[in-house]
């Protein structure tokens, strides 16, 4: 399977586990892409709900996906430090088109200081008894939430210090 290259420019699209799209991300450029990790970076791009309705971004953002991971951490860089917010989904797929996930709706949101709140419990326990999550996938979520939790109490992977920085630069080089 062939991955895309740094510099390449590809769309991001999340899907809700009965394979409705989600949402789009537009114009995001690939700064390492392999079968087990990809990073990329945008700013200011277009997204699209399933409504069809659109907005804007508000500042640059690198993107983490892990392919043994069932999470991906956006870093976005503001005026006051570095926020992250990170959805619990699958791991990606590339399939030439766009890079994909389906989004299992928890998501956390990290400030700064690395403190953090969870987000959309609420919408995680609807859909999984409106879509019928097997017990299997409530498993795995759980697990990849403790794990995620975890990398951020240790700063490690998308939040160990420098990261964004570093691939933020790279970005940098292709805009």
């Amino acid at each position: 399977m062939s991955f895309p290259t740094p510099g390449s420019i590809i769309d991001i699209q999340s899907y809700k586990h009965n394979g409705s799209l989600h949402r789009t991300w537009e114009d995001t450029v690939i700064l390492k892409g392999s079968s087990s990790v990809v990073i990329a970076g945008n700013d200011r791009i277009l997204v699209t709900e399933s409504d069809g309705r659109q907005w804007r971004t508000r500042e640059p953002a690198i993107c983490y996906f892990n392919s043994k991971q069932w999470f991906n951490v956006i870093g976005m860089i503001r005026q006051d430090g570095f926020y992250y917010y990170c959805n619990l989904g699958t791991p990606y797929i590339w399939d030439n088109e766009a890079l994909k996930y389906i989004d299992y709706d928890l998501d956390i949101k990290v400030f700064p200081d690395m403190s953090y709140i969870l987000l959309d419990e609420d919408e995680y326990s609807l859909h999984r008894q409106m879509m019928k999550y097997p017990h299997e996938l409530d498993y795995i979520i759980k697990k990849n939430l403790n794990e995620l939790i975890s990398m951020i109490n240790q700063r490690k992977g998308p939040f160990e210090p420098g990261f964004i920085e570093q691939w933020y630069e790279r970005y940098l080089e292709f805009r």
